[in-house]
């Protein structure tokens, strides 16, 4: 770990309301610059690591508020992500860690067919029993709580159904390389087939590679830095065959963690050149802003959009996605207060800490629920997962909406 990261902190304080967990508890060992201290204190030999001081690290949503407020541009995020790698290097994965992290996300294959006994727990009436009779109530809280956040899955996943290259429609653009991220694909499928019709009808061919594997952020989560730098090396590869202008993304977890690959595989010369060209579907999008207002209908709702922390504080992407919204003739963008803030997601950190994770949630549907809008926009598929069942439990009348599919909704309608 770099030790001038950790000792650039001021501790002025400036990253304390922008902190999900510090304003939940308002513990110094809570906050950003409480964190930096810890792992600081540990790197200098005046702390050792203990279960308590683990847990106060844990905390950490890794949301990069912090680092967007910091004005000498401190992570604690990165820091606190960083200081697992290193540990986990030290103990090794552990079964199951392996057994996911190398096991199973690396390979698309073997991700696809995990879902299918959930298909048939869906399709089969089984899982509307055990909802209605509770029986999960009896099992181990963790099991309840993915139970519940678990969505209708579509029948197969995309990687499985659309073509590897998807024309331009009319005169071509442009080629571009479309990165299917893991659950955008085996769960928000018609999202991302919104991704492609849309790059598509822009005059892209999109080149959607069979054989990519995940971005590698669950690695990273996990610890696993040398799963990480493998993933991105396959990933570098597959994408290096292609001549594209663009690698584009619409998960927002996924485009952060791919514009990282080469700081992951620092020296690594095509690491580089892969990262330079990877783009957020809104970035791409918003370059042809005057074209696509031709392609728009009239869309009468009212909107307002959740800014996911891996697209808004990681990559610093803002503005696009709302001038996009905007785009659509008579639909009314309704701004979130606060719409930057994580909305208690964090990747598993809603499995793992589901009372903290609950009342940062907690604080984002209260602002969509002030904000008077119909549907609420989002572009990751950890805050849609999130968000959907938020929105279910107490906002049942409000759509939940990848950017996408909003403006592909209104492509369509212009269509008929």
């Amino acid at each position: 770990m770099d030790y001038v990261k950790l000792i650039n902190c001021m501790r002025c304080g400036m990253c304390l309301p922008h902190c999900p967990t510090y304003k939940e508890t308002f513990l110094e060992t809570a906050s950003p610059r409480g964190r930096v201290a810890l792992i600081r204190k540990l790197q200098e030999g005046e702390l050792d690591q203990s279960e308590r001081l683990l847990e106060y690290l844990s905390l950490c949503l890794d949301c990069q508020a912090c680092a967007s407020a910091c004005p000498c541009g401190v992570n604690a995020g990165e820091l606190v992500a960083e200081f697992t790698c290193e540990r986990k290097s030290d103990t090794g994965l552990g079964f199951m860690e392996d057994l996911i992290l190398r096991k199973l996300v690396p390979h698309p294959d073997r991700l696809e067919t995990s879902l299918a006994p959930l298909r048939l727990y869906q399709n089969s009436g089984l899982q509307k029993l055990v909802r209605t009779l509770g029986v999960l109530k009896m099992f181990p809280k963790p099991l309840d709580r993915m139970e519940g956040l678990l969505p209708p899955l579509p029948a197969r996943s995309l990687r499985q159904e659309i073509r590897e290259v998807t024309p331009a429609v009319g005169v071509e653009r442009g080629k571009v390389g479309f990165f299917l991220g893991c659950v955008m694909s085996l769960i928000f499928s018609d999202a991302s087939r919104a991704t492609i019709r849309l790059l598509s009808a822009l005059g892209y061919t999109v080149i959607t590679p069979k054989n990519q594997v995940c971005c590698g952020a669950p690695n990273m989560l996990g610890g696993d830095l040398a799963g990480l730098k493998d993933a991105a090396r396959t990933n570098i590869d597959i994408f290096g065959g292609y001549d594209v202008d663009f690698i584009v993304t619409d998960c927002g977890g996924c485009g952060a963690e791919l514009k990282k690959y080469g700081h992951h595989l620092d020296g690594y010369a095509q690491a580089e050149e892969f990262s330079a060209k990877v783009r957020d579907i809104s970035q791409v999008l918003a370059l042809h802003a005057k074209e696509l207002c031709t392609l728009l209908k009239p869309l009468d709702k009212t909107v307002t959009y959740h800014d996911p922390c891996h697209i808004a504080h990681c990559q610093g992407i803002r503005k696009e996605p709302r001038d996009l919204l905007k785009l659509i003739p008579g639909l009314i963008y309704q701004e979130l207060e606060t719409a930057d803030a994580c909305c208690g997601s964090a990747g598993t950190y809603n499995i793992a800490k589901p009372e903290m994770s609950d009342r940062i949630l907690q604080r984002k549907l209260d602002t969509v629920r002030a904000s008077g809008a119909e549907i609420l926009v989002t572009s990751n598929p950890g805050c849609l997962l999130q968000l959907k069942k938020g929105l279910a439990d107490q906002l049942p009348g409000i759509r939940l909406m990848h950017l996408t599919e909003v403006l592909s909704e209104s492509m369509n309608s212009h269509a008929e």
